[in-house]
């Protein structure tokens, strides 16, 4: 059941974006008076699930859930369809028209995408409201990563602020530190001093180096909040509200703690369970990744914070929001180019996996505007057979005054293709090692 409201989300938020960054080109294109053939939700090749002729455009669903089109007439796209180019141009073709009407209908749909995920984060916050942690609200303070602790962190540091700045919430300290460029730390020792702590400011490219995404994390204690059907703790007898006290005799107060020996362990561990005032010595056999089946309250070794929004207040906060989330994809972007991240690019399980188990509409709307901002951003991208390839080709018209051949930029749209399904087996293809090991 889990899979299936995965997919649920994952399959209407996926529709709903392709439906109105097509519909960014189709409006352009019917205001410049250009002929739509097709408006298509998914790929239609050889036939398609439904479909309606409806003036000159035939719209309909596609059985090849990878995107949607809309197939303008004299425009070399998706559909490869280059008969109608051999003919003399008619007035209402898209290579009839202007350079600049030709660059606004290829805006169109990233245009639609980054307006829509500044929209989507104006609702969440109107609605919803945004949690937070403030600097003192993580009661037992963060757990450091050992490489962090040479610049002089401690466990049981309390965060104060980042480049002097009081974060809103302090739990986004990992993500302000590889993707916002943070250089000081101000942290509360439990010795009760203060510290600013510099730090190096490539620090984003040595965590992604070293493996160290998340160099901070929330002590939380060692209390269980949910043991999944037919693990190795269930079977073992470990039960809901255990608390762990030792992992193979070594005494344990947070759960990091008890993470860490687990998964450093290579046999059968036993943990010292309190349970009803008693201690208990359980065995457990890790299972695969050395993963016993057990997790903590999300919640606990925090306070959080909730603040609402007026309507007002919520269109700066989801501005910046969106702005934000465009700002540290970019920056994450870089990495894909490096051996690691050829290996960690996600396709659909990816993307669907993203999504909770259990149905939530503000999940649901977040995870859609990110996707959006997402979208748009990689359909700029100078790639022939992509918006930002057909934006590239016109500007370069616009600007030497010489419209690249039409065999030019067929050549192209197939080489973009190909290089768009590599890519796309890539991502899978990862997704598919990574299921399986």
């Amino acid at each position: 059941m889990e899979i299936v409201i995965k997919a649920a989300q994952f399959i209407l938020s996926l529709s709903f974006l392709i439906v109105l960054h097509e519909l960014g080109h189709f409006i352009p294109a019917k205001i410049f008076k250009t002929r739509v053939e097709k408006f298509y939700l998914f790929f239609d090749y050889k036939f398609s699930l439904l479909k309606k002729k409806i003036g000159e455009t035939e719209y309909g669903i596609g059985w090849i859930p990878l995107g949607g089109y809309v197939k303008i007439s004299g425009m070399i796209d998706e559909s490869m369809d280059t008969e109608q180019l051999k003919l003399p141009a008619q007035p209402w073709e898209f290579r009839s028209k202007p350079a600049w009407q030709r660059l606004i209908i290829m805006l169109g749909g990233v245009t639609v995408n980054f307006i829509l995920g500044i929209l989507i984060y104006i609702m969440i916050t109107f609605v919803w409201g945004i949690d937070f942690v403030n600097s003192l609200d993580v009661k037992d303070g963060f757990s450091v990563h050992e490489s962090f602790k040479q610049y002089g962190f401690e466990d049981g540091d309390k965060i104060l602020k980042f480049n002097g700045i009081e974060p809103l919430d302090v739990t986004d300290v990992n993500k302000h530190l590889f993707l916002r460029g943070i250089t000081s730390l101000d942290v509360l020792h439990q010795n009760g001093t203060t510290e600013t702590i510099t730090i190096p400011e490539n620090i984003g490219e040595v965590m992604w180096e070293n493996g160290v995404m998340k160099p901070f994390e929330v002590r939380r204690p060692a209390i269980i909040n949910l043991v999944t059907e037919n693990s190795p703790a269930k079977i073992a007898g470990i039960q809901v509200n255990d608390k762990i006290v030792s992992v193979n005799n070594t005494p344990i107060n947070y759960w990091n703690e008890f993470s860490t020996l687990v998964l450093n362990s290579k046999e059968e561990i036993t943990l010292g369970i309190e349970r009803d005032s008693n201690i208990l010595n359980i065995t457990v056999k890790p299972g695969e990744n050395n993963q016993i089946g057990v997790s903590y309250n999300v919640l606990s070794g925090i306070n959080l914070q909730h603040k609402d929004y007026s309507f007002s207040e919520s269109i700066s906060t989801g501005n910046s929001i969106a702005i934000w989330t465009l700002k540290d994809y970019i920056t994450q972007f870089k990495y894909v180019f490096t051996k690691k991240g050829a290996t960690s690019i996600g396709g659909f399980i990816a993307i669907g996996n993203i999504f909770p188990a259990t149905w939530s509409w503000q999940a649901f709307w977040s995870i859609t505007a990110f996707l959006s901002i997402m979208l748009g951003f990689m359909n700029l991208l100078p790639i022939p057979a992509l918006d930002g390839g057909h934006v590239m080709f016109t500007l370069y018209e616009m600007i030497t005054g010489r419209k690249p051949n039409d065999k030019f930029l067929e050549y192209a749209q197939i080489t973009g293709f190909i290089l768009l399904i590599a890519l796309l087996l890539l991502a899978n293809g990862n997704d598919i090692v990574k299921l399986f090991s």
